[in-house]
């Protein structure tokens, strides 16, 4: 491959240009003729709904893979990357969502590792002078000594930006660059990706539904519906909900309203709560709070505070090693799981493929798991697919799941038809307490206003929920009572029409405001104000 193919081009000058790129899938177009180009200088963000064909496109970009029909030019001259090496080695780099780094290894370690800069002998000092300059130059802060499993998530997803840089890239594309950051990390961040394209870098942000994102930072836009291109703006000519109607084809309301319920009696208490993580460590440290018919508890957290193992230990997932769980005034801290589906206890796991559903099961068989023990769908231990078939028809329905029939395997569906089978299998139970945890996590604008809808109607029908969310916005729109939470603790419970951005932020960041208490325990979590 040639090297110093984009030495020379100049602020505005098209760096990478892809023309009529079509990938094809069985039984699925994902890429449909797309041409997309992008300046020196410019950060040109690239948007569409789940399934719209951004990630096929970005990973044909990057070498991963092998476009069916179209060609990709690099500094004017055509060029085809048969893998990832080749893409890096002409100048381009990617900065994906979900963290490609070794724990065990130091911040520099990472950073150099399989790169041929590194050389036979590895020379640490100059390295780490190297980085250290791209550090200053780009506005970044990390220990560059520190093992990665001692970083916070934005400090990780600094050194994947730092990896990239290191390696000479001039167009650097983005997967979500802010989905899994505090305000104040992803303020940094915005910050140091302008910096990067002053300097002349060309930045490729692609983003599901963090659109004030987009108009914060991007100089134009390039939308995609099914696979094909559906609008090039410039960002300054359009609005959030213009852009979100060229990514779903129609209006979406970004604000919920949250309605005045009236609470009833408590559903769930939470007393003096602790759990491992699964490496032995106390993960979540005596936290206390309950939740009443018809509130939302929102749980505002990084990931890896505790949240996740709160929510296993109420949906009986993980053993609690101290305090106690009450639902509806009865102890089930022992409780098994089937025990507490059969109470009226949903869970919307985090992990939909893992967790959620089995991927070569159909939806049939995935609405299965939560009925067979109910009397309605079998008798004496065996099931009537004929009323599970029923249901799941009426649930593809109800809650739009795009499926050609109910005997499609879930390993089919997109990321956001997934979320849907779950949050609609789960729903037509009509819990009394659900625990929904990152239940938009990684959808689009339309697939989160879908389950952001359901979530309130459940409220509605006097469901006590458990919100867990990364996304703050989300937070603070839905929730009666916001509790931040950092290593394990809650930071404060906090009334949500009182809940503010900036301050909620820097609580997930461990700054705990005098005017609010570290923990809230029994009803005084859930009494009104």
């Amino acid at each position: 491959m040639q090297k110093g193919i984009l030495e020379g081009i100049n602020r505005g000058e098209t760096v990478l240009e892809a023309r009529g790129i079509t990938k094809r899938f069985p039984g699925v177009v994902a890429n449909d003729g797309i041409d997309f180009e992008i300046r020196a200088g410019e950060i040109h963000a690239l948007l569409g709904e789940n399934g719209a064909g951004k990630t096929t496109l970005m990973n044909i970009l990057f070498g991963l893979l092998q476009p069916d029909e179209g060609e990709i030019y690099l500094g004017g001259k055509r060029v085809r990357f048969r893998s990832p090496l080749d893409a890096i080695d002409l100048g381009i780099g990617m900065v994906h969502q979900h963290r490609k780094l070794v724990s065990a290894h130091t911040v520099i370690e990472n950073i150099i590792l399989g790169h041929p800069r590194a050389g036979r002998i590895l020379n640490l000092k100059r390295a780490e002078e190297e980085i250290q300059e791209l550090c200053e130059r780009y506005g970044f802060n990390v220990a560059l000594r520190a093992k990665v499993w001692q970083l916070s998530e934005g400090e990780k997803q600094v050194v994947e930006i730092l990896k990239t840089l290191y390696r000479g890239a001039k167009v650097i594309i983005f997967d979500e660059p802010t989905s899994a950051l505090t305000p104040p990390e992803t303020k940094k961040l915005l910050a140091s990706i302008e910096a990067m394209a002053t300097d002349e870098l060309a930045i490729i942000p692609f983003i599901t539904h963090k659109l004030p994102i987009v108009l914060a930072i991007s100089d134009r836009v390039t939308v995609l519906r099914r696979g094909k291109v559906t609008a090039r703006l410039e960002t300054g000519r359009v609005t959030e909900k213009s852009l979100a109607k060229k990514m779903v084809g129609r209006e979406v309301i970004f604000r919920i309203e949250r309605t005045k319920v009236e609470k009833g009696e408590p559903i769930l208490q939470v007393e003096n709560l602790s759990a491992l993580s699964d490496k032995g460590f106390l993960a979540l440290n005596g936290v206390s709070f309950s939740i009443r018919e018809g509130e939302i508890f929102g749980l505002a957290g990084i990931s890896g505070n505790g949240q996740h193992e709160l929510a296993e230990v109420l949906a009986g997932l993980r053993k609690a090693v101290g305090g106690k769980v009450i639902f509806e005034g009865k102890a089930i801290t022992a409780s098994s799981i089937l025990e507490r589906w059969k109470m009226g206890i949903g869970y919307i796991p985090c992990e939909r493929t893992e967790v959620g559903t089995i991927g070569d099961f159909s939806l049939v068989e995935n609405i299965a798991m939560n009925s067979y023990f109910d009397d309605s769908f079998s008798r004496r231990g065996i099931l009537d697919y004929r009323k599970i078939r029923k249901l799941t028809e009426e649930i593809v329905s109800e809650y739009d799941v795009a499926a050609p029939s109910p005997d499609t395997k879930a390993k089919c569906l997109s990321g956001g038809n997934l979320q849907r089978l779950i949050l609609a299998r789960v729903l037509s139970r009509r819990p009394r307490l659900l625990i929904a945890n990152l239940p938009t996590q990684g959808l689009d604008v339309g697939a989160t206003e879908f389950v952001r809808n359901k979530l309130m109607e459940a409220r509605k029908e006097k469901a006590a929920i458990l919100l867990i969310s990364e996304d703050l916005d989300e937070i603070l729109s839905l929730s009666d009572w916001v509790a931040p939470i950092y290593e394990g603790k809650f930071m404060g419970i906090i009334p949500g029409e009182e809940a503010k951005r900036e301050s909620v932020g820097a609580m997930m960041a461990g700054s705990r405001p005098p005017l609010f208490p570290p923990q809230v325990g029994g009803d005084e979590g859930g009494e009104e104000t």
